[in-house]
């Protein structure tokens, strides 16, 4: 238990560690000389799991107390510590049993949700609370990282047996032989377009997630990692500078998963992943997740726009596995069944995103799939858009 306390003060101070010690996480008085500012644990933290406040932290000067020293002393009554472990750790999914028809966890059954925090990292503003309180200086604004990312669904449009039909059926015949003569025709095949928008970045790093599956079910269409199409794509992927990470199956890596793409880089299919799935990411040597965003809303899913350690809510384990908090989704910002933004709406949405990473000093992780961009009315002109942005920012 002591590591994870250790660990969460030392995350909310950005990593200041000559300031991890003047923060106590103790409602014992005896202790309380010895540190600065003192969080109350309100006795929950590794035994049960409750829905933590929202408001700001409740804080109360305590100098007066210790008349023969000078040093300024607080109380937070409020236990930040527990409130970032309920967040970091997704201990909510304990104790809501509520899922969509993926077996995900939405953002519309959440505290975050129902409470309109999404576009708030809660977890960064208690740390610069903190920061403040001890009178350190405060992270300089700016972008720790960007993160632009694509999910590999599927290679092609047309070339495969349920698109070739589904375009015959629409009555698609010029499109479906265009793609049907080379890749480079095809709708879905937009990796040369991708490419050349994400170096406008240059700070970016650019990764595509790829599926490692037979293509069964929601899995479908399988493409074949062999195959010419998936090569062709390879190679512009690995030419640009850009890594491929494992997009796991809809169904998830079990323990018995026998992994074709042996990457440390991860995000799951659907942005379905739950504590137990989470648990195989660990053991098969998963370091980096990005599936943490809800499927329905953008935002902060996690409280954070910083990379944190995941922390097994079952086993009370501070593992090794490093989330990236997936911040933005193409579909998620147009999708009817989801936020149904108009470009103008999405625009906004994501400038606010983008100015909460920079204030604290986090990190921007898009996804954006390459099959919307030709099968949307704005994901390419959005894309555009907001990559001029992330080009102005950086």
């Amino acid at each position: 238990m002591n590591d994870i306390v250790s660990y969460i003060i030392s995350f909310l101070l950005y990593g200041e560690q000559d300031a991890v010690h003047k923060v106590g996480y103790t409602a014992d008085q005896e202790q309380w000389h010895q540190y600065s500012v003192i969080i109350i644990p309100n006795g929950h933290l590794g035994k049960d799991i409750v829905l933590p406040d929202l408001s700001a932290p409740r804080i109360e000067p305590i100098a007066s107390i210790y008349s023969d020293n000078k040093q300024k002393r607080y109380i937070i009554h409020t236990d930040i510590v527990y409130n970032t472990f309920f967040f970091i750790s997704r201990a909510e999914e304990l104790i809501n049993s509520q899922r969509d028809e993926h077996g995900r966890f939405l953002a519309k059954y959440s505290i975050l949700g129902k409470n309109n925090h999404l576009l708030i990292p809660l977890v960064d503003e208690y740390g610069r609370t903190l920061l403040k309180l001890l009178e350190c200086p405060l992270p300089t604004p700016t972008m720790q990282n960007i993160y632009l990312t694509h999910d590999v669904d599927s290679i092609d449009q047309y070339r495969h047996i349920r698109g070739f039909v589904g375009g015959i059926v629409r009555k698609q015949y010029k499109a479906v032989i265009r793609a049907c003569q080379s890749i480079d025709n095809d709708p879905a095949f937009t990796f040369s377009w991708l490419i050349s928008q994400d170096k406008k970045v240059k700070r970016a790093k650019c990764i595509y997630f790829v599926k490692d599956t037979r293509g069964k079910g929601y899995d479908y269409p399988q493409y074949n990692l062999n195959g010419k199409d998936f090569q062709t794509a390879e190679k512009l992927i690995k030419n640009s500078g850009a890594k491929i990470g494992l997009h796991s199956s809809y169904y998830g890596i079990t323990q018995n998963s026998k992994l074709k793409i042996h990457n440390s880089l991860h995000r799951s299919h659907y942005l379905r992943c739950s504590i137990d799935q989470m648990q195989h990411l660990v053991e098969h040597g998963i370091t980096d997740d990005f599936t943490m965003m809800f499927p329905d809303h953008v935002g902060f899913r996690l409280q954070t726009c910083r990379p944190v350690r995941w922390i097994n809510p079952k086993t009370m384990q501070l593992t090794s596995l490093l989330l990236h908090p997936l911040t933005i989704m193409d579909c998620t910002l147009s999708n009817h069944q989801y936020m149904n933004l108009n470009e103008d709406e999405a625009y906004f949405t994501c400038e606010q995103i983008f100015d909460k990473c920079i204030a604290n000093n986090g990190e921007i992780v898009l996804l954006w799939h390459n099959t919307n961009p030709t099968n949307n009315p704005y994901h390419r002109s959005l894309y555009n858009k907001l990559i001029l942005l992330l080009k102005n920012i950086s």
